[in-house]
């Protein structure tokens, strides 16, 4: 319905459900309706008119004593699977499992459970001593969906514009003004110290004048007043 069409492969050709005489069975409503007199052995899935297809399901018909229960869709890796070996009569059977020709298991079991992976996919079927062998069924395996990841929209204008490269870092700044800020002010103190220091310097020893100097003797030489001696008699009166 709504575009979707029931199709088949067995083999022989593709066929569409409710096609005349290329197709199989009849459309009710949604479904594809057939008896079970029409050979249905196949594969089927459901298509679009756009070519979009499902997945594909593999059903076999057989009259075997026996068949083999297993998923008819894909099953997704890391999944537990379990294989019956199912007798037309009703239950199950106990049966030798193959998975592409190659026994699973040593012995003869009711069923088996598989933690499906990738190398999982293949053709299984049973085989018991009482009823004989089923038909071959295949299992299909998938990776879990990914994710899909956001749309992002994408617009058709283009903008094109000049702007200034973008200020460094704060964090790479402030070291950078706080070492250059030192530096000066190491430089400054070393200036003002030598200015200091050059003022109150001695001068220096090694600097030498030398003067012509003439000494005249005076010619008028004054004599060297020698001091003069006085002698005086002095009487002392006695009274008795």
């Amino acid at each position: 319905s709504d575009g979707w069409t029931v199709k088949r492969d067995t083999g022989s050709g593709t066929e569409s459900c409710g096609a005349g005489g290329r197709g199989f069975g009849k459309i009710n409503g949604p479904s594809c309706v057939f008896d079970e007199f029409s050979p249905v052995s196949g594969v089927y899935w459901c298509e679009g008119e756009a070519g979009e297809k499902s997945e594909e399901v593999n059903i076999t018909v057989s009259d075997k004593e026996v068949i083999l229960e297993i998923p008819a869709l894909p099953v997704r890796t890391g999944s537990d699977v379990t294989l019956r070996c199912k007798k037309k009569i009703g239950g199950t059977a106990a049966a030798y499992f193959y998975f592409n020709g190659r026994p699973v298991g040593p012995k003869s079991e009711k069923n088996i459970t598989i933690n499906v992976q990738q190398s999982d996919e293949g053709l299984y079927w049973c085989s018991t001593d009482e009823f004989g062998s089923s038909p071959q069924s295949f299992l299909r395996v998938r990776d879990p969906t990914t994710p899909t990841p956001p749309t992002t929209k994408t617009s058709a204008n283009i903008h094109i514009s000049c702007s200034p490269p973008p200020l460094p870092n704060p964090s790479f700044i402030i070291p950078v003004i706080v070492t250059l800020g030192s530096l000066v002010l190491v430089v400054l103190v070393l200036l003002l110290w030598k200015k200091h220091t050059g003022r109150h310097q001695p001068a220096s020893t090694n600097d030498v004048t030398y003067a012509e100097v003439t000494i005249r003797e005076s010619a008028n030489k004054m004599s060297v007043i020698q001091p003069e001696v006085i002698y005086s008699s002095l009487s002392i009166n006695t009274t008795g």
